[in-house]
């Protein structure tokens, strides 16, 4: 097991040193980035509320606007999600939205004082968002993120409690918001 934990420390700090790479080469605007993945978060959060209020109030206006917002969002998130295959635009509208909603549970929970379950769910919104962003930077192999079928599984709780943790750690070091 000890070996397995070494390879992979040695693919994350290789992944992170050609992020960091990219990002010298200034072939990414990571500050505006990530504000406009914060914009789109915000925007998948106003479709959700668009449709439920259209449910509540029976009132099919709020369709309409909640089509004009979903291709304002369609589009901002194609400026982001430059080249995907399968369901990656979809898994990373899902991250974002999921991120979005565990941040917003989260505070909830810290306005009840429940400072324990709000740290959980806000540590669960960054590593599905930094998540995102390792899926999406485009200098990501897909095999670094999902484990290839050849290689024997490891349990999910291992995987999700090491590997996001470990990932999440790496993609928070690039979006140092104090690094200009």
């Amino acid at each position: 097991m000890g070996g397995q934990n070494m390879e992979n420390d040695e693919k994350i700090n290789k992944l992170l040193e050609r992020i960091k790479k990219v990002g010298k080469e200034g072939n990414l605007d990571l500050s505006s980035d990530e504000d406009l993945s914060i914009g789109i978060m915000n925007l998948i959060s106003i479709e959700e509320h668009l449709f439920f209020t259209a449910q509540k109030t029976g009132k099919v206006k709020y369709y309409e606007v909640l089509k004009e917002v979903r291709e304002m969002r369609k589009n901002l998130l194609k400026m982001i999600i430059k080249d995907y295959e399968g369901e990656v635009w979809c898994i990373s509208k899902h991250l974002l939205a999921a991120s979005m909603r565990l941040m917003e549970v989260g505070t909830k929970a810290q306005t009840k004082g429940e400072d324990a379950q709000a740290h959980d769910f806000f540590k669960k919104s960054f590593d599905l968002y930094n998540l995102f962003w390792a899926i999406n930077l485009g200098k990501v192999k897909k095999e670094e993120i999902i484990p290839t079928a050849d290689k024997k599984e490891t349990p999910i709780e291992y995987v999700k409690q090491d590997f996001l943790g470990k990932l999440s750690k790496m993609i928070s070091k690039i979006f140092d918001c104090c690094s200009e």
